[in-house]
């Protein structure tokens, strides 16, 4: 059986800050593109979102299902720690040597206080894992954040940390990944694709 992931990237915050755990809201003024994205999605019988405002109320707007968004706090984007709500140009900064590591060789280096990309992306994993098992149809509709869908992309495709950082991952996209459970294989449909 194949499974298909449909990730789709929260509407925007206009939010010129690192922003992880931190919870704001979201613009969802763009009526036409979320009209789109629903005709687009498949019809389901769940529909999954980040317990986050920005995540769960774009997975409302979009819902094509009677049935409540099932919200889950495994799929938060990463914890941005001591630098939550700060300006890249602020953290750059404040330690600029600790800061290009973390962007640039992304593995084990975490913010004070928050998450590394290793720990991050496990989590991810293991919320794929569960939403594999919670699975009632064929298709599976998840209303994540950039660095969620990253996490998975990189778990489908293999990437290592640094060349999964080369996507990118616009608002209100879809990236389609899918898993095949006869040989636990995953294969790539699309990334990014903006309806």
């Amino acid at each position: 059986m194949t499974l298909d992931f449909w990730w789709v990237r929260h509407g925007p915050t206009h939010a010129k800050a690192l922003i992880g755990h931190t919870d704001i809201a979201v613009d969802l003024s763009d009526l036409p593109a979320l009209d789109r994205l629903k005709s687009f999605l498949p019809m389901q019988d769940k529909l999954f979102s980040s317990d986050l405002i920005r995540a769960s109320e774009t997975a409302q707007a979009i819902s094509n299902i009677s049935a409540p968004v099932l919200k889950r706090k495994g799929l938060r984007e990463m914890n941005f720690g001591d630098w939550e709500g700060k300006s890249f140009e602020v953290v750059a900064k404040s330690d600029p040597e600790f800061s290009r590591g973390f962007w640039e060789n992304p593995g084990d280096t975490s913010p004070p206080n928050g998450e590394c990309w290793n720990v991050f992306s496990q989590r991810i994993h293991s919320e794929i894992d569960t939403l594999i098992s919670l699975a009632t149809s064929k298709h599976i509709v998840v209303v994540a954040h950039f660095g969620v869908i990253l996490a998975a992309l990189q778990l489908a495709g293999g990437f290592s940390n640094k060349s999964v950082f080369s996507f990118k991952i616009n608002n209100l996209s879809v990236t389609r990944l899918c898993y095949h459970s006869t040989n636990a294989a995953w294969s790539i449909r699309s990334v990014n694709q903006v309806i």
